[in-house]
């Protein structure tokens, strides 16, 4: 692959978790919506963007032929359910003062897709993973053992973010039509729930909004969309080995974020779990780097092998 094409990929990827990163100082702007109202319009919005989007880069075809293949409808499905609910947990964490347990939830991820591949992809861990993942498993025992709580935003933004990318990997099928087919899902429901609260004195009905307000709700489709494609971008140009080296961009954005625009509490109980679960992670990306450089040492020693082309 070109060097240009590689360093687009790296830009693409540091934009993406970036923007996912700093995409709290957004919803914060709307903490006086509820969460399901803010996760329907949401839904509305990024389905409306993506088709404009589709219209002029192209990729109804491949829409088109996923219309009919139910096996993957089905599958689609349940990645629709799984993302919005992620998206609904997300949106009340931020919006209630939660930012850090959110950050903690997308700092287990990885850790939890590991696990995840051993239990459904028949992957094998190392060594060093089965380290990683037993001392984020003690940092959560620690916090319920004697604090007497589990971090439940975390865990259930790691669990559902984490069920979605391992059904994600077996649809096998590119970010925006993705994304299309899953918001063209959760369409009939968005809608239905408009239609529910038309009367009603509340927010989703954009009628009874003021024109500020509903240009932010407008810009969910952007702040939803936008990072997906970028990251995209960057799957397709690098190796997903690097760009899993940018993952945590995101989260270290929300923790500084939590503790310092917006003052959320950094307790003993959260420094605990915090610090295992880092601990993890260093191990985790210890990991990945001996493996990169091993395999780079075997091309090495295969290139060496290949016989020379000679002369006559």
């Amino acid at each position: 692959m070109p060097d240009t094409e590689y360093r687009k990929g790296i830009i693409l990827a540091i934009c993406a978790y970036c923007f996912w990163g700093v995409a709290p100082l957004y919803f914060k702007l709307l903490t006086h919506i509820p969460a399901t109202d803010i996760l329907v319009h949401r839904v509305i919005w990024s389905f409306l963007f993506m088709i404009i989007l589709m219209k002029f880069v192209g990729g109804f075809g491949r829409f088109k032929q996923l219309l009919k293949q139910p096996k993957q409808l089905w599958v689609l499905l349940a990645t629709s359910i799984l993302i919005a609910v992620n998206w609904l947990i997300f949106i009340w964490s931020v919006n209630n003062d939660q930012m850090l347990d959110a950050s903690l939830g997308y700092f287990i991820n990885p850790l939890f897709n590991v696990l995840l591949g051993m239990m459904f992809l028949s992957e094998k861990l190392r060594k060093l993973q089965w380290c990683a993942v037993g001392l984020a498993a003690i940092g959560v025992m620690v916090q319920l053992i004697s604090f007497g709580s589990l971090p439940i935003i975390s865990l259930s933004l790691a669990a559902t973010f984490g069920f979605y990318g391992l059904l994600r990997k077996k649809v096998n099928i590119d970010a925006k039509t993705g994304l299309l087919v899953e918001t063209a899902i959760l369409l009939p429901v968005a809608l239905g729930y408009l239609a529910f609260t038309f009367d009603v004195n509340g927010t989703a009905n954009m009628l009874n909004n003021s024109t500020n307000l509903n240009l932010l709700l407008l810009a969910a489709g952007i702040v939803t969309t936008i990072p997906l494609l970028c990251f995209s971008g960057a799957a397709i140009r690098i190796p997903l080995s690097t760009l899993g080296f940018f993952q945590y961009i995101g989260p270290s954005i929300m923790f500084v974020l939590a503790i310092t625009l917006y003052d959320e509490a950094f307790d003993i109980e959260k420094g605990l779990t915090f610090g295992f679960i880092w601990c993890a992670l260093v191990i985790f990306v210890a990991d990945m780097l001996l493996q990169r450089q091993n395999k780079k040492r075997q091309n090495k020693k295969l290139q060496s092998k290949k016989p020379q082309a000679t002369i006559s």
